[in-house]
């Protein structure tokens, strides 16, 4: 009984923390013409095509100031074998070419385990961070040094850029991003223009496709099965949509291969005020 209750809990943990680094991927892509303008969207979440979670985006934008608001809850058959929610803020200024965070906090409940890391920042640059309860002292964690926390964004506000249209130039850049406890980059590239035509999403219509490949900088742990993968991941995609006529794009469809089958988040819901 014991060995059964301590995989239960090592999978909840690698499905509330893999849940979690798909919704950071929830993001919007911005215009320069963009009016102020809320949002709210609604995905489903499938681990091998079966239903293993919900989630909830808010996004404010009044120009000059965003807040990003992404809620998740562990529902469906998962629920039969993990319990848990995943919650995550993004906050900052709306800049010429995108949006950088100034405040992030990811929190994560599972089985009676409670996660918590969030940061401030300043002209992309980290001035304090937080982690609850601390990371224990191991010698395979890659060290953040002081240089890793500068000219960084937070895994939300990181994927918000500028773009007039679906075109290549919303995939084509690299990224570097910080969490609080991990440095790495994203490099994005274009794959191609495709339309979506399913009725059971939120929307019909022109999507952009990119690529994106994962680079642990440090906070990884260098002996992590893991993160070898995602490093090697070729089925790390996302497909853009326009978010009505706001100016600004949404995605669709984020799907991450992981060891467990494709994960993957299509939209369901959209509402623009």
């Amino acid at each position: 009984m014991a060995i059964l209750k301590s995989s239960v809990k090592r999978f909840s943990r690698r499905l509330i923390h893999t849940f979690s680094a798909a919704s950071a991927a929830l993001f919007l892509v911005g215009t320069a013409s963009a009016s102020a303008f809320d949002a709210d969207a609604s995905y489903v979440v499938t681990l091998r095509g079966v239903n293993i979670a919900q989630v909830s985006i808010d996004y404010q934008n009044d120009g000059s100031t965003y807040a990003v608001n992404i809620d998740g809850l562990v529902s469906g058959l998962a629920s039969l074998v993990a319990a848990g929610t995943a919650d995550l803020n993004s906050k900052g200024k709306v800049g010429a070419n995108g949006l950088q965070s100034e405040q992030f906090r990811l929190a994560t409940a599972a089985n009676n385990e409670t996660f918590e890391v969030k940061f401030q920042a300043q002209n992309s640059n980290v001035t304090s961070f937080q982690v609850t309860p601390k990371l224990t002292d191991n010698v395979n964690r890659v060290p953040v040094k002081p240089d890793h926390r500068k000219g960084v964004n937070d895994p939300v506000a990181a994927f918000l850029v500028k773009a007039d249209s679906l075109s290549p130039e919303i995939c084509n850049r690299d990224l570097d991003i910080y969490t609080g406890i991990e440095r790495f980059d994203i490099r994005m590239s274009f794959a191609e223009n495709q339309t979506a035509t399913s009725q059971r999403t939120g929307y019909q219509g022109p999507v952009v496709l990119c690529k994106l490949r994962y680079k642990p900088i440090s906070g990884h742990f260098s002996d992590s099965a893991s993160t070898t993968y995602m490093k090697n991941n070729q089925r790390f995609l996302i497909w853009f949509a326009p978010l009505e006529d706001t100016g600004y794009a949404i995605p669709y469809r984020i799907l991450i291969g992981t060891a467990f089958g494709d994960l993957s988040m299509v939209l369901t819901r959209l509402t623009v005020n």
